[in-house]
């Protein structure tokens, strides 16, 4: 007899043997149990879930001969038919290789005639998603208004390809991916049913494997019973899937925490005789260093140790280098394909780590044991940036030239390819400088006018004397909008017996209508203690509050951009990093 593979001899036959999917079980129950069962069904969720599996208990309970319900009685003709996959009455169509409309036609036209065995012809569709356009269109009308003897059950891994007007017509399930501890589950039964011997740790690293499928995890099952000659242990199942050795991975943790280098690669080499997967080795870096984190962040949770000492890293390591440790560990794996070779990637990736180590006393990098001070300033400056510093103490006075440089990344690195740690190093190192900046000019160029109001007893008495008091008048008014901007654009000429004279742009003419003249005069009357006449003249030195403003703000931006400018920092990144500063990017740091 041939041997049947454990995915096809361990696959459920009754809703009650589903491993998880609780969701979709629930509501197809109801249905069958009510009787009131919709035409078509869509299934979707990654592969090895049960979605055909789903779809083939939902056929056999339609058409089991002791009667439609949730619990198909499995030994009946019907259900061995459907259980063997011979039932003629459930119609299997494999998408992905029937994707023509003629293919479906042939559906439309077989789906009028009666079933011949069952009490309902089920057309079970996969990879419906492979369908083409007019295959679609061809299968719209009858899915949406099919006979009463059919039953339409679509599955599918990529439900974003169908059509709306398909999915409008279908009940829609998602199934989920299985956690770990299901396929750990499942794994562990099928194998004490088959009297095969296994440890606990080689049952986990196939669940891990399996990635959320069942029947990827019960395909590396089989596959570790043949390598393993039926007594499936730690390290055989391990050395299959090309794995490490957890213990491994946090000796290299322990490595970098000590920061000593001629250990970590010594753990390097000791990992390369195993001639691992070196993104899986990156993933297990990853995965413990959330562990680890998870640990010091959440002391309440339950967290595996799994071959590292998780406790002890989380006593030593600070949280902050935990996540810069995390984020290089994924973008390692990201750019190990780029690598030289894949040892190599790995390598760098763990000895960028050992850069930004931290510490004894306060988490700042110092050099790993046996290693040099090569290039110490900029990889201690990008930790700087990276990674905050661990009291107040240690902080640098404010420096709000540099600040100002900081948030608008005044300064741009050169184009040349270097590491990325590297380049932030060299692009700013203003936030980090101690010394204070010059900043007196800053401080004592002139501002917009933002004057008090002005007493309407002294206004009366004075009248308006010049630009100045001009000036502070209209930035205490209530005026808002067209009327607003006409006050704010006119230059004072003078004012005597109730006579406002005013000096406009040609280009601000359009501001000088009745209604906005009429509001600006109402709105100084309280300060002048009369609704002034005012009247528009030509007058060349008449300036204007908002030709003030943009001069006054022009005066501090040239200050500005000149102590940046001479900034000995922003000097020694120009001449010897070849940076440049981006255009109009200098701001002033008081700027709103």
């Amino acid at each position: 007899m041939s041997y049947l593979v454990l995915a096809r001899k361990w696959r459920p036959k009754r809703f009650a043997e589903l491993v998880g999917q609780e969701h979709v079980v629930r509501a197809l129950t109801n249905a069958l149990d009510s009787g009131r069962v919709h035409h078509a069904f869509l299934f979707t969720g990654t592969r090895g879930v049960g979605k055909t599996t789903i779809a083939r208990i939902f056929a056999k309970s339609l058409n089991c001969e002791r009667g439609t319900s949730a619990e198909p009685c499995g030994e009946c003709a019907s259900c061995r038919d459907i259980d063997a996959g011979r039932f003629i009455d459930l119609l299997e169509i494999d998408a992905a290789s029937n994707t023509g409309v003629d293919d479906v036609r042939e559906v439309i036209d077989n789906a009028q005639y009666m079933p011949s065995r069952g009490r309902v012809k089920v057309y079970l569709i996969d990879e419906v998603h492979m369908l083409s356009k007019s295959a679609f269109n061809a299968l719209l009308k009858t899915l949406e208004e099919p006979p009463g003897h059919v039953k339409f059950l679509l599955a599918t891994t990529d439900p974003q390809k169908l059509p709306v007007t398909v999915l409008s017509r279908c009940l829609q399930f998602n199934l989920k991916r299985l956690d770990e501890q299901q396929i750990q589950g499942q794994m562990t039964r099928i194998l004490e049913a088959e009297a095969i011997a296994a440890e606990s740790g080689a049952i986990r690293q196939l669940a891990k494997a399996a990635d959320g499928s069942l029947r990827d995890g019960l395909s590396l099952l089989d596959q570790a019973i043949a390598y393993t000659g039926g007594e499936l242990g730690d390290a055989a199942v391990a050395a299959m899937l090309g794995t490490v050795d957890r213990t491994r991975v946090g000796a290299v943790l322990n490595a970098l925490a000590e920061g000593d280098g001629e250990r970590l690669l010594a753990e390097v080499a000791t990992l390369a005789e195993f001639s691992p997967d070196w993104s899986s080795v990156l993933d297990a870096l990853a995965d413990a260093l959330h562990r680890i984190q998870v640990r010091q962040l959440v002391p309440g949770a339950t967290v595996e140790a799994d071959g590292v000492d998780v406790d002890a890293l989380a006593a030593r390591l600070r949280a902050e280098v935990v996540q810069l440790w995390y984020q290089m560990a994924l973008n390692g794996r990201r750019d190990l394909p780029l690598a030289p070779s894949p040892r190599a990637g790995f390598e760098m990736a763990v000895l960028r780590m050992l850069a930004f180590r931290p510490s004894e006393g306060d988490g700042a990098r110092v050099p790993a044991a046996g290693g040099s001070a090569v290039a110490r300033e900029p990889v201690q400056r990008a930790a700087a940036v990276a990674v905050p510093a661990p009291s107040a103490q240690r902080v640098p006075p404010p420096n709000p030239l540099a600040e100002t440089a900081a948030k608008s990344r005044s300064i741009e690195p050169p184009r040349a390819a270097a590491p990325a740690e590297e380049t932030r190093a060299t692009e700013l190192p203003a936030p980090v400088r101690a010394e204070p900046v010059r900043q007196e000019p800053v401080r004592q160029e002139p501002a917009p006018v933002r004057a008090e109001p002005m007493p309407s007893g002294v206004a009366q008495s004075a009248g308006i004397a010049d630009d100045d008091a001009w000036h502070a008048l209209v930035s205490t008014t209530t005026l808002r909008g067209p009327a607003r901007l006409l006050a704010e654009h006119a230059g004072f000429v003078g004012y005597a017996n109730g006579v406002l004279s005013l000096s406009l742009p040609p280009t601000d003419d359009h501001l000088r209508g009745d209604a906005m003249v009429k509001m600006v005069a109402e709105a100084l009357a309280p300060a002048l203690g009369e609704v002034p006449q005012i009247k528009f003249v030509e007058a060349a030195k008449a300036e204007s509050l908002h030709q003030r403003n943009e001069r006054a703000r022009d005066e501090r931006q040239a200050i500005a951009e000149t102590i940046f400018m001479n900034d000995p920092d922003v000097q020694r990144l120009i001449s010897q990093h070849g940076a440049r500063v981006v255009p109009d990017s200098i701001r002033p740091f008081d700027e709103n």
